[in-house]
């Protein structure tokens, strides 16, 4: 499982150098190597260090308490030993594939380390996800992550926001019609399933999809085949469906204005993002991230001590969305070379 990978092995925690750590990628961590809190201390220091390492702890069936204290830690996942082969190799693809997605998201935070995990997960299956969380905390860029993440990047990745669209357009947008099928059809078109065939198919805001076409898009999922408006020939597809809302679906169903047969067949992969409140360790990453992309040439060091403690105590109700428009506006209308808590432009806590 091994093959193509340097192995560096040691025996204890203290063997385990900086320079191992900064050339790592995955590192198996065995819980008979310290106490269960040395350990977890150990993998907070060696996560904020090199957030970009991924830990797996070793386990026996016994210790598998210590293994649920070292996920809490930041490790994405563990492994129940004796393990298999074919669970090294596993892992060493999926691991592989995260390297490849590795600018795509941020994710310092135990909780958005273990989210990514997930992701990594179910993006080696082709079964339906089901992306919730606030508006604002990047539910389209974890959908493109887990595309990403799926072995076959370079396939079509189409996404579609069911709240932006007007109801008359949004079936024919979705399904495709054949000419003449309603008046101003003077050509045939595909539809959006068609265009993402081979490939992924985001429906953005599933919970302001008509009910009417809940129904058709149930069929479509159930049957794997499209058919446009008009037409008669059925269209087979292979598509990766993910669904995405800011939406309680469930409460949705009980308010009849969701289908609950749908949303069970949507719901087989699901996955929560938090709101950036609940995930404070990503803030200051973030903030690195989007001074990177609108301030080329210049580094986390323009925030003031002051402005730092300001992002970390502001609540954040836009999410990332909102994070990335205060950066962007204190790095245009920020007095001087550095940023001040007064060009983030935030409310004083209480006010």
């Amino acid at each position: 499982a091994t093959e193509g990978c340097q192995v560096q092995r040691c025996a204890d925690l203290h063997g385990v150098q900086a320079a191992h750590l900064e050339r790592a990628s995955l590192v198996f961590l065995f819980a008979s190597m310290g106490c269960a809190q040395a350990l977890s201390e150990q993998v907070r220091s060696w996560l904020q260090r090199y957030p970009r390492l991924t830990l797996i702890p070793v386990v026996d069936y016994a210790d598998q308490e210590k293994a649920a204290l070292l996920l809490e830690g930041g490790c994405v996942d563990y492994l129940l030993s004796p393990f298999s082969e074919q669970q090294v190799a596993t892992l060493l693809q999926r691991q592989a594939l995260a390297d490849n997605c590795a600018d795509e998201l941020v994710c310092h935070s135990a909780s958005g380390r273990r989210l990514l995990a997930m992701a990594q997960r179910v993006a080696l299956t082709r079964a339906p996800v089901l992306i919730s969380g606030e508006t604002g905390t990047g539910k389209e860029r974890m959908a493109r992550y887990i595309h990403r993440c799926s072995g076959r990047p370079e396939a079509p990745f189409v996404a579609v926001n069911c709240a932006a669209i007007p109801e008359q357009m949004l079936e024919s947008i979705l399904f495709g019609h054949e000419r003449g099928a309603f008046t101003g059809a003077v050509s045939a078109q595909a539809g959006k399933f068609e265009q993402a065939n081979g490939g992924t198919l985001l429906l953005d805001e599933i919970g302001e999809l008509p009910l009417a076409l809940q129904a058709k898009l149930l069929r479509v999922l159930q049957e794997q085949r499209v058919e446009r408006l008009g037409g008669r020939r059925e269209i087979a597809l292979d598509v990766r469906i993910i669904a995405a809302t800011n939406r309680d679906l469930q409460q949705e169903v009980a308010a009849g204005r969701f289908r609950a047969d749908l949303m069970f067949r949507l719901d087989v992969l699901p996955l929560h993002i938090a709101p950036l409140r609940e995930r404070r360790d990503d803030i200051l990453p973030l903030v690195s991230r989007f001074i990177a992309s609108h301030a080329p040439g210049e580094g986390e060091e323009l925030l003031t001590d002051s402005a730092r403690r300001a992002l970390l105590g502001h609540d954040w109700p836009g999410n990332v969305r909102e994070l990335e428009n205060t950066v962007q506006r204190a790095l245009v209308l920020r007095n001087g070379l550095f940023i001040q808590p007064a060009d983030l432009g935030l409310e004083a806590p209480g006010s």
